[in-house]
């Protein structure tokens, strides 16, 4: 009986199954470019929320920074395991980026409001990268891409609720 899972003379590298890892890649670089600035904005809006949804976005925004921080070593990590270079300059970041920075310091409520729509801008370009990754047939990207989609989705939803009035 043979195993249809028995694969003789498998790739040399993980990329060769992949149809084009470079537009893989620069779909991956877009979200941990915004993965990024992300993390840094709800870590200054962590640092600076005053009034009475002080605790409540404090430690949300902690556990979304510290959770979007591992992601962005995971997504860079797949870029090079699909054989390409992942961003080195800080301005890579900021050219590739849909976040932005705030004019002025917003109130609680705003920061919730503000950064609900950051993570619902980063899910919909996650959303087209598991589309492209679908395409290129590279279903760890696909994976990878779903799942970080939930989590800014849930994000989104949980900022959404605080900043209701």
């Amino acid at each position: 009986m043979t195993n249809s899972l028995n694969v003789v003379g498998a790739p040399k590298d993980i990329s060769s199954g992949v149809r084009k890892p470079e537009t893989i890649a620069e779909g991956l670089t877009d979200v941990l470019a915004d993965t990024y600035r992300l993390t840094f904005k709800s870590h200054a809006f962590h640092w600076n929320v005053e009034g009475p949804l002080f605790y409540s976005i404090h430690n949300l925004t902690e556990e979304h920074y510290e959770d979007m921080f591992a992601a962005a070593d995971k997504l860079a990590e797949r870029i090079r395991a699909i054989g390409q270079m992942a961003p080195m300059k800080m301005s890579e970041i900021m050219a590739t980026s849909v976040i932005k920075d705030p004019d002025q310091a917003p109130s609680a409520g705003e920061m919730c409001s503000i950064l609900a729509e950051d993570h619902q801008r980063i899910a919909h370009r996650l959303h087209a990268l598991i589309d492209i990754a679908a395409e290129q047939n590279d279903p760890v990207t696909e994976d990878l891409a779903t799942e970080r989609s939930a989590f800014h989705e849930q994000a989104a939803w949980m900022l959404r609720a605080l900043a209701t009035e």
